[in-house]
This record gives structure tokens, sequence and C-alpha cells, in this order.
């Protein structure tokens, strides 16, 4: 059975105090076995990027967008073999995990213009003979600790952003599904990353705790569910960290009556079931603006759930995987067993799917009726699960929407444009889609929500990336006639 080493310091590392196993969600098998690292094991890759800070901080702006221009080439030539792996450790589907490599890549693009990202400002002639310009200097040594649901897109967010600013990184992916990282890391090497700018080590806690208390850790990134980001937002900030810590979701999809119930039911289907549900912008609730919109919509979506091909997403045509642990999976079915109790309706009941085999599968539910104080509503279920609510107006929706302590992303689907734009004006998320289910911005802009959703100051990748990864510093400069010289015990003042 293989075995998943660390990456430090550009070589394959085997220490591990501890394994356990990583299955294949789709057959119930365990496929790898990975070592876990110990606090050594981690203070050993802190130190690994430590020393490689220096050199890598020197390095010119033009050699280090050589590395992502080469990596650029490398991810598209590896496409194919990274969606493998993926769908055999997380379960998504092969053309998913082929569309998460390609959102990586545009951070990777992004990175690539460091030339640009990286300058600074210039003011001539602040004070008589005084000029003052502005640089942006790395942060240091940098932890990025991603999730499953993510394990190409996610780390690229981060590590891309980072590695161009001139930091070194210790990434800690999830160990659900890691292999992924350590394909990454050696495609970073191949493109000329020097040893020990990026190392991996594959842990659980005590490797997370490790590196938010480790002083040669200087910033912390995380995506992750609500509860552990504020963990590591509080942990790492009180160690005089800079943390970005991007938490749980409850998206909302706001249906008016003037929208396209075919388009609105193709969206609502493909942003609630895609990836079985495990996307932190997947649509989990769909508002109805009114009795008639929730009673045309719901046939169509059930009808579309219903040709639905779910299975092993190694398979032609699958459209749903498994779930990612058989503790998901019971996870997410518990909450379509209490939704009757809490006063749903359950249209289609996922639980109802069978599979031959032992893979971690369950069916697309879909709830009507689902009143706002229930679990079902309340909570990130992480599961295929849309939930309806109905509602009267537009504003009793909106304020609907604002009320909810996730504020990730929302989407409004409407042919209104006047509606649409005070959507975007009044509601309180951080990614809005018109007629987008999944408004995930592209690469040249930052991702991140509101409320409950984001703890940090800072969102993720895009331009919000570079003041994360980057410290200001303010020089003023004077070369003074020596004849003109002399002594001045009074404030500066720019006159």
């Amino acid at each position: 059975m293989a075995h998943i080493p660390h990456f430090i310091g550009g070589e394959k590392v085997e220490a591990a105090e501890r394994t356990q196993p990583v299955y294949n969600p789709a057959t119930g098998e365990q496929q790898h076995e990975l070592g876990i690292a110990s606090v050594e094991t981690v203070e050993q890759a802190i130190a690994a990027a430590k020393a490689a800070l220096p050199a890598w901080r020197k390095t010119s702006l033009t050699k280090r967008a050589d590395v992502f221009f080469n990596l650029r080439q490398l991810l598209k030539q590896r496409t194919n073999d990274l969606a493998a792996i993926v769908t055999s450790e997380h379960g998504k589907v092969l053309a998913d995990a082929a569309g998460e490599v390609a959102r990586g890549l545009e951070n990777v693009e992004f990175a690539a213009g460091l030339m640009n990202l990286l300058k600074g400002e210039r003011d001539e002639q602040v004070s008589t003979g005084i000029d003052v310009h502005s640089i942006k200097q790395p942060v240091g040594v940098v932890a990025a600790i991603t999730p499953f649901n993510f394990p190409i897109m996610v780390p690229l967010w981060m590590i891309a952003s980072a590695i161009a600013c001139g930091n070194t990184v210790v990434l800690k992916p999830s160990e659900r599904d890691p292999s992924a990282s350590i394909f990454i890391a050696d495609l970073f090497r191949e493109a000329g990353l020097p040893d020990g700018v990026l190392n991996v080590v594959n842990g659980d806690k005590t490797a997370v705790d490790t590196l938010l208390d480790a002083p040669d850790v200087k910033a912390v990134s995380f995506v992750g569910s609500t509860p552990i980001a504020k963990y590591i937002y509080e942990r790492a900030a009180a160690n005089g960290k800079r943390v970005q810590a991007l938490g749980g979701a409850k998206n909302h999809m706001l249906v008016m009556p003037d929208a396209d119930l075919k388009v609105t039911a193709d969206a609502a289907v493909s942003a609630a079931y895609g990836a079985a549900g495990e996307r932190c912008m997947a649509i989990s609730v769909l508002v109805a603006v009114g009795d008639e919109v929730a009673d045309r919509v719901i046939p169509e979506i059930v009808s579309r759930i219903k040709d639905l091909k779910i299975g092993d997403g190694a398979a032609e045509g699958t459209d749903m995987g498994p779930l990612i642990t058989p503790e998901a999976k019971a996870r997410v079915e518990s909450y379509v067993a209490g939704a009757e109790a809490e006063g749903a309706t359950i249209v289609v009941d996922g639980r109802d799917f069978t599979y031959e085999g032992d893979g971690f599968f369950t069916g697309a539910t879909l709830l009507d009726h689902v009143k706002t104080h229930s679990k079902v509503y309340r909570d990130e279920i992480f599961g295929p699960v849309l939930a309806v609510v109905r509602v009267n107006t537009y504003e009793e929706g909106l304020q609907l929407i604002n009320d909810h302590q996730f504020g990730n992303g929302t989407a409004i689907f409407t042919r209104d444009g006047g509606v649409a734009r005070q959507f975007e004006f009044d509601v309180e998320a951080g990614m809005v889609g018109v007629n987008v289910p999944i408004p995930v911005p592209v690469g040249a802009f930052s991702f991140g929500g509101w409320k409950d959703s984001l703890f940090g100051d800072t969102h993720i990748y895009g331009p919000e990336s570079i003041n994360f990864y980057t410290r200001s510093k303010v020089v003023t400069t004077r070369w003074p006639n020596p004849e003109q010289s002399k002594i001045d015990l009074g404030f500066p003042s720019n006159s």
C-alpha cells in the first residue's frame, strides 16, 4: 500500500510517528497510508522554509515570474493526472476536478504578473529636496492550511500569491485527500522553485497548533469550517500573526417571480448538488418569492434530480460522486432525518438512493417549506441538500438572507435589472451573483465572505492577497548640499 510522504526542503520525507488511512470514497477501500506529522516534523518544515527565505526574497522578480510561467504550462499538461488524483481521494467527478485545476490556474496566472503587482509608489519633492517612496516586502514564513473539498484550487489560491511575494510556505493540506498537494509541490520544483520555498506537512491538530504557535511563522491562511476558522484566527492572532481564516457558508438563491424558472432550476441543481454539495459556495437555500414561484420551480428541480447519474466520479457520465467519508454521509442524512420534525416537507429523499458497493454515497435531497429556525436551515450541512424557503416579497427574502449568521455568497435570479442592482446594493454577503449561482470571482479579484464566513481583514487570492502576504515600507530620502546642512530640533514638516 502506497505511503504518502511529507515534502520538506525539496525532498520526500517519510517521517511519521503515527499513520492513518486515506480512502477512495467511491469504493470505501483504503488506498494509501498517510504519515501524520509530529511536532518535530512540522518544526523541520518551518526550519526549511526559514532557511530558504533569504535567497528567495533576493531572487529577482523576473526569475520568480519564470517559475509561474513554467508552472502554468506544467499544470495544463498534467491536468488529467491531477484530476484523477482528486477523484480517487475526494470523490468528485473527473470533469469537476479538472475544473478545479483550471480555477487554481487563474491564480498562478495572476501571480505571474508579480512585476506589476509588487510595484510601490513614489512622490517627488514632497518637501524641498525630499522624495518619498513605498515598497512591498514579504512577510516571511507563512502557513497555508487547506480543506478537503478543493485539494488543488485552494492551495494554489494561497501558495501562488505567497511565493510570488517572496515568502516561503509550509502547506498543511487536509489529511483526507493529501496526495494532490505533494503532486503540486513536485510540479513547483520542476518549474524551477528552489528547495525549501514550498514545504508540505501532512497532519492533524498537532500540526496545525505547531504552525499557529511557531514564532517563525508570520502569517496564516485557512479555509474550513467556521468553528475551526474562529479557533485559528484567535490562536494565531494571540501569537501576533497576520491571519485570514475563511469559514462556513449557507448560500441563498433569491428567485424573483420574473425569473426564467427553467434556467433557475438548471442553476439550482448544478449549484446545490455539484461535488455532492461539498462546496463552500454551494447553493443550499432557494428563497422563492411567492408560492407560485415555489410551486412552479420545485417540479422543474425534481425532474432534473431524477436524471442525475450518481456513482464513481471516475466513471464516464457520472454527475455526482460520493461524500468524502462515512461520517460525512451519516451527518448529512441525520439532517434529512430531522427535517420533517422541524416542519419541512421532504420532496426528494436522498437517503432512498442505493448503491451497489461500499462507497460513501447519498442521493440528492430536496426540502420544501423549510423554517428559518430549523437546524437544516441554520447549519452548514455540506452535502447534497437543497432547502426551499417561501417568502412573500423581495424585502422579506432580502431580510432573511441578511439575518443569517453566514455571509459568504448569494445569488439573485431575475430579469429585472433594477431589482438586481438593488439586491447587489442591499445584500450582506461577500460575493454576489446575478443569474450566476456560484459567483466565485475570477483570479483578478479576491474571494471571501462577510460575518461568520470570514475572520480577519483580507480576502483570499487576487489583489487582497498581495496586501496580506507583504508588508509596506515607506522610505524618505534627501541628498542635501553639505553647505546647506544645519541642526533643526523641531518636528519635520513638509515645507
